[in-house]
């Protein structure tokens, strides 16, 4: 079967007039407005690019020949709401509410930024705004050449100095000026680039990704924080699996999340993989292949999944054993990858609780592969219920695709002996509120059937009924005041 030809540039040129022409009259009324206080308008970046794509957006980006001041006060007019939180930058916002009446009517949100030349610190990455005085300039300090156009307003004449248009036709990611001099300036674009890759899909130019190569090192100016931004899009994007290829073939990985590259050295045990690395790519394709849509039970894109998938053998290489007769071993890496996880994750600044969900479900991705040798019991799939928690429908997912073999009568007895155990959990759901598993007894009234107060013998109390209760059911409120009064007699003797 032959690959589709890309667009060319006048199909691209074609499909953009297309979403301009809906999206163009508020940005039409905006630039009559610059355009009669004697200024220029411009929509650039991200909405000029997706409307060659096809796509539109409520979220408009427009660069400006006025100050900021003038920006704000024209906004001001436009506007039923405008704010300067951005003013240092050269940054006003505004919000325009729905003309229209429908579901189809939407706010316009507008960010018009005052044309900038920046220049940097070479140990910051933080830039020293200088307002420019033309277009072509400020175009010229955007990350990529696809997000280097421009429309001007409100004659709509296409603007493209850095040939975006062509890059976007052979779908290729390339810096407008000199990929050193722009990398060197925002070490942060290079995050950009692969982050595009993900979520257009575009291969990186040679030059640009050399350039990336050389100077992943720069990375290291970069607060945690912006790099968890675009790590957090990245793997959010329709295909974070070609994005994190550029990150680990580049380097940047090394800087930012050395743990994925390391995987690299390490042959997967059951030698059904290159390497465990590429098993992690599968996995992560596999867990956002059963994503749900809005309403279902992990919707997309879901981080925590995401991370999990890609990070739940990150315990193998320190875990790494060379048996008797040639085999491998990784005892233990789960326990040991959920560690990891978690350091990583905090040093990157993720939220804690994303921290403590991913290093949870790589702490438990393991635990049902002990049930297809052995029927579990009943209080073994409660248990397996529990200790997932909240996170159960994510280790369902996060299990089918761990199972990565390319032998499909195993692929298919894994997948019907984990149908088996999911059947179960409902089952015992249905009778027996398993989401909420509690001891027959409360705190209250274990004080009251011991005569005691609150203490640690009531919390050891609690304990013991609770692992009578995941052992056995629900027990009822008469057997389990006499299980307690024989637990504190024996406890007291």
């Amino acid at each position: 079967m032959s690959t589709p030809a890309n667009p060319a540039p006048a199909q691209l040129l074609h499909r953009a007039l297309s979403v301009l022409t809906q999206m163009a009259p508020a940005a039409i009324e905006l630039g009559e407005v610059f355009a009669a206080a004697g200024h220029e308008l411009a929509l650039v970046g991200g909405p000029v690019r997706d409307a060659f794509l096809g796509r539109g957006s409520a979220d408009l980006d427009f660069a400006t020949s006025a100050s900021p001041d003038e920006t704000q006060q024209l906004l001001a007019r436009w506007g039923d709401a405008h704010w300067d939180i951005g003013k240092e930058f050269g940054t006003i916002g505004a919000r325009r509410f729905a003309r229209g009446a429908g579901d189809d009517a939407a706010d316009v949100v507008v960010e018009v930024t005052t044309y900038r030349t920046d220049e940097y610190d070479p140990a910051s990455r933080k830039p020293v705004v200088a307002f420019g005085d033309s277009l072509d300039g400020d175009l010229s300090r955007r990350d990529l050449t696809v997000n280097a156009m421009a429309v001007r307003l409100p004659d709509l004449t296409f603007v493209d100095p850095f040939g975006g248009l062509t890059d976007l036709a052979a779908k290729v990611l390339r810096t407008p000026i000199a990929p050193e001099r722009s990398f060197d300036d925002d070490p942060l674009r290079m995050l950009r680039v692969a982050r595009f890759a993900a979520q257009l899909g575009f291969d990186v130019e040679p030059a640009t990704r050399a350039a990336i190569v050389d100077m992943a090192p720069r990375l290291d100016i970069v607060s945690a924080e912006r790099v968890q931004a675009e790590l957090t899009k990245l793997l959010c994007a329709p295909s974070p699996r070609a994005g994190l290829q550029v990150l680990v073939e580049t380097g940047l990985a090394d800087q930012m999340l050395p743990e994925l590259p390391a995987l690299r050295l390490e042959i997967d045990e059951h030698h059904r993989h290159k390497d465990v690395y590429e098993h992690s790519l599968i996995v992560l394709d596999q867990a956002i292949a059963q994503e749900t849509g809005p309403d279902g039970a992990v919707p997309a894109p879901d981080l925590v999944l995401r991370l999990a998938a890609l990070l739940h053998d990150i315990g193998k290489p320190p875990t790494r054993r060379f048996e008797p007769g040639g085999g491998v071993s990784f005892h233990h890496h789960e326990v040991v990858g959920a560690k990891m996880v978690a350091k990583r994750l905090r040093a990157l600044k993720f939220e804690k609780q994303v921290v403590k969900d991913v290093a949870r479900l790589v702490e438990l991705h393991l635990r049902f592969h002990g049930y297809g040798d052995g029927a579990w019991t009943d209080s073994a799939v409660r248990r397996y219920v529990t200790d997932a928690g909240p996170l159960l429908e994510r280790l369902h997912r996060l299990t089918r695709a761990d199972c990565t073999t390319r032998n499909r009568r195993k692929a298919k007895r894994l997948a019907d002996a984990y149908t088996d155990l999911e059947q179960r959990i409902a089952a015992l759901r249905e009778q027996e509120e398993i989401d909420s598993i509690r001891p027959d007894l409360d705190g209250t009234q274990i004080m009251e059937i011991l005569g005691i107060g609150a203490g640690p013998d009531v919390g050891a109390a609690y304990k013991h009924l609770l692992a009578l209760r995941m052992e056995h059911g629900p027990l009822g409120t008469e057997r389990a005041t006499a299980e307690l009064t024989a637990w504190w007699e024996a406890r007291q003797a």
